[in-house]
This record gives C-alpha cells, sequence and structure tokens, in this order.
C-alpha cells in the first residue's frame, strides 16, 4: 500500500486510536487479514468470522511486525477501532484508489473472469507494472485487500468483481471506481440466486453504468456475441467497444481452430492492425476471454503485435483451472476442478474432446451448484453433450446431481460401461486407478464444494509413483 500514518487513516475510516503512543507511524507493508501474510509494517484487518476471531490474533500479529490493527474492539495493543470493520475496509481502499495515478481496469461475467483476468494482468505488465486479483478473491473483502496491494509504481489495477445479487457490483466500482470495464457473458452461474438470466445482466450491467463518461476517458469493453451483454451499451456513457467473433466486432478473431493439442489459435483483428496468436491455454471458450484482454490492451495503446506476443505467451496464473498435468506414463490429467456451472462445463467438455481426437477421454464431473429450479435441466444436459461429443467414458461423482448427469448420459445413448455413477471422490479415484490406460486424457471438473481436485491429484501422484518404481 501508499504509505499513510495510523492518524490518517483513522481519519479516513472513521475510527479511534487505541493504545498507539505515535499517531504518525506509518503504514509501509501490506494490508492483511490472515496472520500468517505479516510483515513488517502491516496493517492486519481482524475480521470475525464464523469459526476464527482476528482479535485473538493481536498480539501475535504485532510481534510479526504489524504497525496496528483494524479491529472492531480495542485489542490490548496498537489499534484503530471501528464500528464495521469491512465498510471500513472499503472506505480505506476508496481513499487509496483515488491517491493512485494508476488506471483500474474492472471485470464481470457468468464465466471465465478469473482466467479473463489473469491474461488482462499479464498483457499489460509487458507495458508497464501492473496489480491484479489473486485467484477468484472479487467480493467485497477481496477487492479492496486487493486495491490497497498496490503501490506508488502501479500503473494498472485490474479487480475481478463478482455477484450474488442485485446492488453487489455497484458497490464495488463504488470503492473502486474503474475507467475501463469489461462485461463477458450473462450466462446461469448463481442463477438460483438471481431468478434468472435478466436479472443476472440488470447486475453485471451495473459495471458499465458506473464507468465515467467518453468525455472523462470511461470505456466499456461489451461481448459482442452475447445478445443481453451487447445491450449494455444503452446504459453507459462511456465509449464502447465490442469484441468477439461478430464481424461488427471491433476487436475480434478470425480462422480460429484449435491445435493437435487443443490449444486454440487465431487472427487477432483491431482497430490498429492484425497479427496472429496461438495461445498456451487449453480449449477455444479462451478465444473470446483473449479477444476481451485485447479490447482492454488495444484501448491502453499496445498494438496488434505487442497484444498477439503476450497472449500467445500467457500462461494459466490460478490454480485448478484448466490445469494440464502430462504424466510419465502418457496419461494427460486435466484439473478444471476449481468451479463450475453449465457455460464453464460446456466449455471445458469440449476442450476435453479437442484434446482427445485420437486418444480415449474421461470426464469425471460432479455437481454444479446454485442453479436453483434449473439444476435437474442443466445436469441433464450436460450428461447428454458428453456423449455427443463422444466422450469415452463419463464417471459422475456425488448425490442427487451426479445421477442426473448419468441420466442424461443414459437417455442419450450412453448405456453399458460409458458412464458410471459413484458415490465419492475416492470411489472416482479407485475406479481410474484401476482402468486408466497410456495415453488417456481425463478432465475433472465440478463446483467448488465438492472438491473434486483431489481425484486430480490422488491420479497425478499416482503416475508420479509409477515413474518412480519405473525408475
Amino acid at each position: 500500500m501508499i504509505a499513510l500514518s495510523l492518524a490518517e487513516i483513522a481519519e479516513v475510516v472513521g475510527g479511534q486510536t487505541h493504545d498507539i503512543p505515535d499517531p504518525s507511524v506509518q503504514v509501509t507493508g501490506s494490508v492483511v487479514r490472515d496472520s500468517r501474510e505479516v510483515e513488517p509494517g502491516s496493517l492486519f484487518v481482524a475480521f470475525v468470522g464464523e469459526h476464527v476471531d482476528g482479535h485473538d490474533f493481536a498480539e501475535a500479529v504485532v510481534e510479526a511486525g504489524a504497525v496496528a490493527l483494524l479491529a472492531s474492539r480495542p485489542v490490548g495493543v496498537p489499534a484503530i477501532v471501528v464500528d464495521d470493520v469491512q465498510s471500513a475496509l472499503g472506505a480505506l481502499a476508496r481513499h487509496v484508489v483515488r491517491r493512485l495515478g494508476a488506471t483500474l481496469v474492472a471485470l464481470t461475467g457468468s464465466a471465465g473472469k478469473t482466467s479473463t483476468k489473469d491474461l488482462i494482468a499479464q498483457v499489460l505488465a509487458r507495458k508497464a507494472p501492473t496489480v491484479f486479483t489473486p485467484g477468484s478473491l472479487n467480493n467485497e473483502i477481496g477487492l479492496p485487500l486487493t486495491a490497497l496491494s498496490a503501490t506508488a509504481e502501479t500503473r494498472f489495477l485490474v479487480l475481478e468483481m463478482g455477484a450474488r445479487g442485485i446492488g453487489h457490483i455497484r458497490y464495488l466500482a463504488d470503492l473502486t471506481p474503474p475507467k475501463i470495464g469489461l462485461v463477458l457473458n450473462v450466462g446461469t452461474a448463481h442463477i438460483g440466486e438471481f431468478g434468472g438470466r435478466e436479472q443476472i445482466a440488470q447486475a453485471k450491467g451495473e459495471l458499465v453504468e458506473a464507468l465515467p463518461s467518453v468525455e472523462d476517458g470511461g470505456v466499456a469493453v461489451l461481448n459482442a456475441d452475447d445478445p443481453l451483454v451487447r445491450a449494455m451499451a444503452s446504459r453507459t456513457k462511456a465509449k464502447v467497444i465490442l469484441f468477439g467473433e461478430s464481424g461488427e466486432a471491433d476487436v475480434r478473431a478470425e480462422n480460429v481452430r484449435l491445435t493437435d493439442s487443443g490449444q486454440p489459435a487465431f487472427s487477432l483483428h483491431t482497430p490498429s492492425g492484425c497479427s496472429e496468436v496461438t495461445m498456451r491455454l487449453y480449449g477455444e471458450h479462451h478465444v473470446s476471454n483473449a479477444l476481451a484482454a485485447a479490447a482492454v490492451a488495444h484501448e491502453l495503446g499496445m498494438s496488434a503485435d505487442e497484444i498477439a506476443t503476450a497472449l500467445s505467451e500467457a500462461g494459466s496464473l490460478s490454480r485448478w483451472r484448466m490445469e494440464v498435468t502430462e504424466r510419465p506414463d502418457g496419461v494427460t490429467i486435466v484439473n478444471d476442478a476449481y468451479n463450475a456451472n453449465p457455460e464453464s462445463m460446456r466449455a471445458a467438455l469440449r476442450a476435453l474432446a479437442a484434446m482427445g481426437r485420437e486418444r480415449r477421454t474421461w470426464a469425471v464431473l460432479g455437481k454444479m451448484a446454485e442453479l436453483g429450479d434449473e439444476a435437474l435441466a442443466e445436469h441433464d444436459a450436460v450428461g447428454r453433450l458428453a456423449v455427443r461429443l463422444n466422450v469415452g467414458k463419463l464417471v459422475a461423482v456425488g448425490g442427487r446431481e451426479a445421477s442426473w448427469l448419468q441420466l442424461g448420459a443414459y437417455n442419450e445413448g450412453s448405456w453399458g460401461e460409458e458412464s458410471v455413477h459413484v458415490s465419492d471422490a475416492q470411489a472416482a479415484v479407485d475406479l481410474l486407478r484401476s482402468e486408466l490406460r497410456p495415453g488417456d486424457v481425463v478432465l475433472v471438473k465440478a463446483s467448488r464444494s465438492v472438491g473434486l481436485e483431489s481425484v486430480a491429484q490422488a491420479l497425478i501422484e499416482t503416475g508420479a509413483e509409477g515413474e518412480v518404481a519405473a525408475r
């Protein structure tokens, strides 16, 4: 964070100083909520959680170098005490962002946010120092903490914004007002909470409503291939830039194809020129993500060649998102188990089909959460798609939702041993260990709560054990 005195922070957040001998002492380190991340000069934010109370770590974090706590009660060590720690954290982030000389880029969407954010960050970092959301810490706590990690040298601040209801993105955009706002898509993720795609579109569009006008440099980057996103152009005063495969898109892809290993390649067209891209990531769905990143980079002054080079060299920065591991025995494990919704599940299955053109493929799938009344139909549809894509074997893991996945596959014509329903992750591991053979490709994907990353990890470790045995 840019250096601020404890007195200034107390004024910004409307707090009272307690046990602070010298209010002129500055916070020169990071602002953190995890006591393990404290470093000399840190400000520790003490949240009261369901199982852990940050105030209990007061003495330990000061001993580790924290200059003070942001707390909701006095704790016997230097602290700024406020009525609401979360609101105070947001106020501090808003103050710091206003003092930064950085361009703030915010993005949202139903699917692909984290992968696109990682691409934008890697492209912009070639131009100037860039800070971006780690992982998917895109809520009312993670977003201000990311903003507070920016320094005086930061030129681009890339923030992912998530929403679980109307007003959430409006609140986040008020904390960290963006100059460039990107909306990727409107899908069915969290549809059970929102009530419908129109309500999701209403929530996502709050980002473009928060942008400054054309005259003040505001830019809305919208997906030309998604009608609900494209319609958001009428909701903003900012300049509108369209990306996609549509001929009307300002930044578009032509000649889209997949390499033999399932990596997308295309011709990138921008208003400043054209260039060829071959990505290191897997799956055709990354083309849209790459175009979104390219549109942002173009608006910030990068040439088509610079953008194409950066996109071609960019990798995955976040765990368990199409994370590909090649075992010594030739088995390929695709760990995409961080989360799942109908759109990302379909994209992952298509990527699996592309990667396994001449190989046997396995889809180890579990529950997609928060689908409400659409849950049965969406799980059934995913099971059917696995069959239509000629996935060699579907392993549905878990309870009711997994049975719906298998039922969809069965009704589409997957009989005999082509699909199987197992009770839990360990059962899936046992099955795969007994039946995998060299050259197979295995996709592992479900909502985060299912924990299927353990399946991928077990299969990777099995391969490592085999390598040791062979040696």
